[in-house]
């Protein structure tokens, strides 16, 4: 396969990344709708998932490791900068600073707890997606969406929660809020997975690679292997 970036990558790339920063931002914000209590980050976070499968699809798990890796480094931007606003006096007649500063004072332990959720949940769930499509030649692509998204989601929540959250939020609603963000963002894939097998039928069609991952290495530290 080329070494190549195409403008369907790029694009997904980029919202990759744009939903990982609103996600981290909004995972701030605890929510209850209809009597289910979740972080508002569930609103966005799930599609990251979306794009990881399709990515993984279509052109492999070393440019769903590059993808991933962007990600990672976006946050941790956005986080560092946040800080430094953050650090930075505010004007004598400005009246917001409490609210931006309860948002963006919390990122770092948010953001901590989400980049290590975000790396091992994104890594087993494009691993699983690469691994099954071997095993399975290609074939039954809802059931291997379906099943690495559920074991990348639990993952991530498995992790995320009690280092975001651990005294800050009682033990029994921390608990509620695992089992229901890993549930929730599951769901959520099977609902637009309709939509997902046709972007990526779309995207094989156009860019006439359907990647299997023979012989790849899955050591998540060769970011240059393309």
């Amino acid at each position: 396969m080329k070494q190549t970036i195409t403008v369907p990558f790029m694009l997904l790339g980029i919202l990759f990344n744009v939903c990982l920063v609103a996600a981290n931002l909004l995972e701030s914000k605890v929510v209850e709708v209809f009597g289910i209590t979740a972080t508002a980050g569930l609103i966005v976070f799930p599609i990251s998932y979306i794009i990881n499968d399709c990515i993984a699809e279509v052109w492999g798990y070393k440019k769903a490791r590059l993808i991933i890796w962007s990600g990672f480094a976006s946050n941790f931007l956005v986080i560092l900068f946040a800080q430094i606003a953050v650090l930075l006096p505010a004007a004598s007649y400005w009246e917001g600073e409490e609210g931006f500063n309860f948002v963006f004072g919390m990122a770092p332990r948010i953001a901590i707890a989400s980049l290590i959720a975000f790396l091992i949940g994104s890594f087993l769930n494009a691993y699983i997606m690469s691994k099954m499509k071997i095993a399975s030649n290609g074939k039954n692509f809802s059931l291997r969406a379906i099943v690495s998204t559920l074991v990348g989601e639990t993952a991530d929540s498995l992790i995320f929660f009690p280092i975001a959250f651990l005294g800050l939020l009682p033990l029994p609603q921390l608990f509620i809020l695992i089992a229901t963000q890993a549930v929730l963002k599951s769901a959520y894939e099977i609902m637009i997975l309709p939509v997902t097998i046709r972007v990526v039928k779309y995207i094989k069609r156009i860019e006439g690679t359907d990647t299997f991952d023979h012989d790849t290495s899955y050591n998540i530290l060769k970011i240059k292997d393309l």
